[in-house]
């Protein structure tokens, strides 16, 4: 234990005082972002996002999408946050696995979505799960105590069926996300809002069926998206964005989104230790 101990700190020494800083960020014209996993949260996208765009020499964004969906909020902020960066720089969206739900919603602003043949895309719609386990609940003997101000405070509640009254207001909440999620694609994508049927509903489509709906530009391989990006930022000769190799070599390892995580607070003690040195 006594020599585990050594090798951590010196591995950490070691992660502290590499370099961290993006190897050619001072020559690279266009950059890629993915969207992946299940969304719950932005923050890491969007501080990701911004970098690229307050760095004048990035020309262009390549977004790789692999995502099922996710919350409604972050999917928003993330979609909001597109939006007006592709007002400064053209992003170029690519759906590589699934582009569905909220990762529709995120990425559905970009200047052009192409997706992968065997890419699934759409699923706009709105989900919202519960749970009634007051049968067991019972079986273990188990009974709540509540008190509660308001009818429809414990809405949504798994120790009990829902009562009429509650079902009806989470089904008024659900339809007004679901109108606003299809009022936003209707906006971003040009569609018409009486063929809502054919595109949301929730349904999943293929890549060859949404080009058909017009919720993607075209099927192909990412280096169709990467060729279009690179019209759009009239960008002839390209030099990508590389990630340093202590960030490669964690993404490897444990994952991208952890990778992240553990390289910014690698960063953040390495500033802490040169303040105090």
């Amino acid at each position: 234990m006594k020599y585990f101990k050594a090798l951590v700190f010196l591995l950490i020494l070691f992660l502290i005082f590499i370099p961290s800083s993006r190897s050619n960020s001072t020559l690279a014209n266009v950059a890629r972002i993915d969207l992946k996993g299940t969304i719950t949260e932005s923050n890491e996208f969007l501080e990701e996002l911004s970098m690229l765009e307050n760095n004048p020499n990035i020309k262009g964004i390549l977004l790789v999408i692999d995502s099922s969906g996710g919350t409604i909020p972050p999917s928003i902020e993330i979609s909001e946050a597109i939006k007006r960066v592709r007002s400064k720089k053209p992003i170029v969206a690519y759906a590589q696995g699934s582009m569905a739900s909220g990762s529709y919603l995120a990425g559905m602003w970009a200047d052009r979505i192409i997706a992968n043949k065997g890419a699934l895309v759409g699923s706009i719609g709105v989900i919202l799960n519960g749970f009634d386990v007051s049968g067991l609940a019972a079986k273990l003997g188990i009974k709540t105590q509540i008190l509660k101000a308001g009818i429809y405070k414990e809405a949504g509640t798994f120790m009990r069926p829902w009562n009429e009254v509650e079902e009806e207001m989470l089904k008024e909440l659900i339809k007004e996300q679901y109108e606003m999620f299809v009022s936003e694609v209707v906006v971003a994508r040009n569609l018409d809002i009486t063929k809502e049927k054919d595109f949301a509903q929730g349904r999943v489509f293929s890549a060859k069926s949404a080009l058909k709906l017009g919720l993607v530009d075209s099927v192909g391989s990412i280096y169709e998206a990467q060729n279009a990006l690179l019209n759009l930022a009239k960008i002839k000769e390209p030099i990508w964005l590389q990630k340093d190799k202590v960030e490669l070599y964690w993404e490897k390892f444990i994952g991208e989104n952890i990778a992240l995580g553990i390289q910014r607070g690698i960063n953040a003690l390495s500033m802490e230790w040169l303040k105090g040195n």
